[in-house]
């Protein structure tokens, strides 16, 4: 629990008004992210860093742990699949994924 929130109390804004960047990894939008530091992080960062992509990108959530999580009042994607991502913002959620899975990170 101490490394969740000693991780998510290195969240920043910087750049744009909605990217966040992490000390550990450097910023969704503009950083791609290596597997091996993703590797650092526990199932529940990695669960949040990617999902704080789709929350920036206007992502309506659907599962109660998401919505408790993130605020949907912004939101206006209701279809994940139909979510605009820029490449590198693409390329992380696909890394973050991977190691989730290697990792057997629930979903």
């Amino acid at each position: 629990m101490r490394l969740c929130l000693a991780f998510l109390t290195t969240l920043v804004l910087a750049g744009s008004a909605s990217a966040a960047c992490y000390e550990l990894i450097g910023c969704t939008d503009v950083d791609r992210f290596a597997k091996g530091d993703l590797r650092q992080l526990s199932c529940e960062n990695l669960w949040y860093v990617r999902n704080s992509i789709y929350d920036e990108n206007g992502y309506c959530f659907k599962t109660s742990r998401a919505q408790a999580q993130f605020d949907s009042a912004d939101c206006w994607v209701r279809d994940q699949a139909k979510v605009k991502l820029s490449v590198i913002e693409s390329q992380n959620v696909g890394s973050i994924a991977q190691v989730e899975r290697e990792r057997g990170c629930p979903k």
